[in-house]
């Protein structure tokens, strides 16, 4: 046998993993292979493998007799959509994906590739943990891995791909990145799974229920983005990629063509109940203002009283945090701020515009709310916005009442532009509840107390709920059609195209975490 011939056998036995055995049970259980996913998230022909030949140098338990050529994660480079990316692929085939010394070598290796080049990382998880057999040095893997996650956040993103398990000390390399995608029913995410849960604690739960996608996107709101199986996760990741820009230091890329139609505009006006305590779906009015088909909903089944998402402007990438009055009636929350915080640093890390719809009637009250820190967490969102130097736009379409007036991207904490609907009403809170504060003594004196009440509701709305007190203050900068909404965030946006803010120098900020 020759030189080359060696060669391309040895590239040949490190393509199929751990054997073909692994792979067909792999397609079996209803997931692709590693080298599937890689060849599916990349252009065509345009992965380049670096470090295929690369073994573990492990001794213990027999592991000297099983050595697979990548051991275990394939890493590289390519594009999506024309633009480089990183990528690593764990491989269940081989050792079960398990992460050894060298394994974690391997996705440092690209990691600060990434970094050097400013491109995007993306990571397909797939792997049963630490390599037990190699006992420190692999918790010392992911450590390093952990480690630059964090210098690479707010410099490149960083996206998770959770395509099978991810267990114990795994999930926190994805938990430190922008966002993470999961599979249903092929993949699951926890610290300590159901046998030790049913141990420590008693309880009987199956890893789906435990962690699997629909848990994670729910209920605990660690998952961004759920697909139905591998291929339609990596045509997400694909789709996502193209609102983003390289790195902090780029501008997200701006398609040469869009469509909007224009019978939107007429549409737009018709949205909102004439009854200002009937819900409507925030998410209508967003797509009457944005070029169409282009609104990228992130977190779609967490804290539903927000929407967060990307969108395009004349093809150009905004982010769109909006209060959702079908959903508790667009209050905030513990997680509508969470979600809401941790979307729009996003945005202002890789330089994407933000506008803001507002319909919000307050803060959840209660003792549930209050216990579990409302007040840390409702500062999260107040701070996000206020830390934010790319362009912000408000638009409010009705209520927009006390602090939560202010945490919605307001004048008073730096928003550029802030516009509002005829039919806003910006207010310390509710007419009912301010008459009842207000006129409480000529309420009770009345001979008809109800009917006192209703008269003072009245006078103080007339007052109070509609946007003109506020722009009489310059507290908004124009009252307009919604109609017009489009056209003026547009205008605004392009105004703002070359803004230049900055903030006090400090190491950084102390978010209340």
């Amino acid at each position: 046998m020759n030189k080359n011939e060696d060669l391309l056998n040895r590239r040949e036995a490190s393509g199929l993993g751990g054997g073909q055995a692994r792979i067909d049970k792999q397609h079996q259980q209803g997931k692709l292979t590693a080298r599937e996913r890689v060849t599916l998230l990349l252009d065509e022909g345009s992965f380049h493998e670096i470090g295929q030949f690369v073994e573990h140098r492990a001794t213990s338990f027999g592991l000297e007799k099983q050595k697979f050529p990548g051991d275990g994660v394939i890493t590289g480079y390519g594009t999506v959509h024309g633009r480089l990316v990183y990528v690593f692929s764990q491989d269940f085939t081989v050792l079960g994906g398990s992460l050894s010394e060298t394994h974690a070598a391997k996705i440092c290796r690209v990691m600060d590739m990434a970094m050097k080049n400013g491109a995007p990382l993306i990571g397909l998880n797939d792997s049963g943990g630490a390599r037990i057999q190699e006992g420190v040095v692999s918790l010392a893997g992911y450590a390093d891995i952990f480690y630059r996650n964090t210098l690479a956040s707010g410099v490149i993103p960083q996206l998770s791909v959770i395509m099978g398990p991810c267990a114990g000390g795994a999930v926190y390399s994805p938990a430190l990145t922008d966002f993470i995608f999961m599979v249903e029913e092929t993949s699951y995410m926890f610290v300590t799974g159901p046998n030790v849960v049913k141990t420590v604690t008693h309880e009987e739960v199956s890893s789906e229920d435990l962690g699997g996608a629909k848990a994670h996107a729910e209920k605990s709101g660690v998952n961004h983005f759920t697909a139905a199986n591998d291929v339609e996760c990596l045509k997400k990741v694909r789709d996502v990629l193209t609102y983003m820009p390289q790195n902090a230091n780029e501008k997200p890329p701006c398609p040469t063509q869009y469509s909007f139609s224009a019978s939107k505009l007429e549409s737009i006006g018709n949205i909102l109940p004439d009854n200002v305590n009937v819900p409507y779906d925030i998410r209508k009015v967003v797509d009457c203002v944005i070029d169409d088909n282009s609104f990228r909903e992130v977190h779609e089944d967490f804290a539903k009283n927000i929407v967060v998402g990307f969108a395009r402007l004349e093809g150009q990438t905004i982010g769109i945090v909006a209060n959702q009055p079908a959903a508790l009636a667009g209050v905030l929350d513990i997680d509508a701020s969470r979600k809401g915080a941790r979307f729009v640093r996003f945005c202002d890390a890789f330089n994407i515009p933000l506008l803001v719809f507002e319909d919000v009637p307050g803060f959840l009250p209660g003792t549930d709310q209050e216990w579990r820190g409302i007040i840390t967490h409702g500062a999260k969102l107040l701070y996000a916005f206020s830390e934010a130097t790319v362009p912000r736009i408000t638009v409010i379409t009705r209520k927009a009442y006390g602090g939560a007036f202010d945490v919605m991207n307001s004048k008073s904490i730096g928003a550029d532009l802030n516009f509002a609907w005829p039919t806003a009403e910006i207010a310390v809170m509710g007419a009912k509840g301010a008459a009842e504060i207000i006129f409480k003594r000529e309420i009770a004196e009345a001979a008809d107390p109800q009917a006192k009440w209703l008269e003072k509701e009245a006078e103080y709305a007339e007052m109070f709920a509609n946007p003109y007190r506020a722009a009489e203050r310059g507290i908004v900068d124009d009252v307009i059609l919604p109609s017009e909404t489009r056209e003026k965030v547009i205008a605004g946006f392009k105004m703002l195209e070359n803004k230049a803010e900055v903030l006090p120098k400090k190491k950084h900020g102390n978010i209340p975490l």
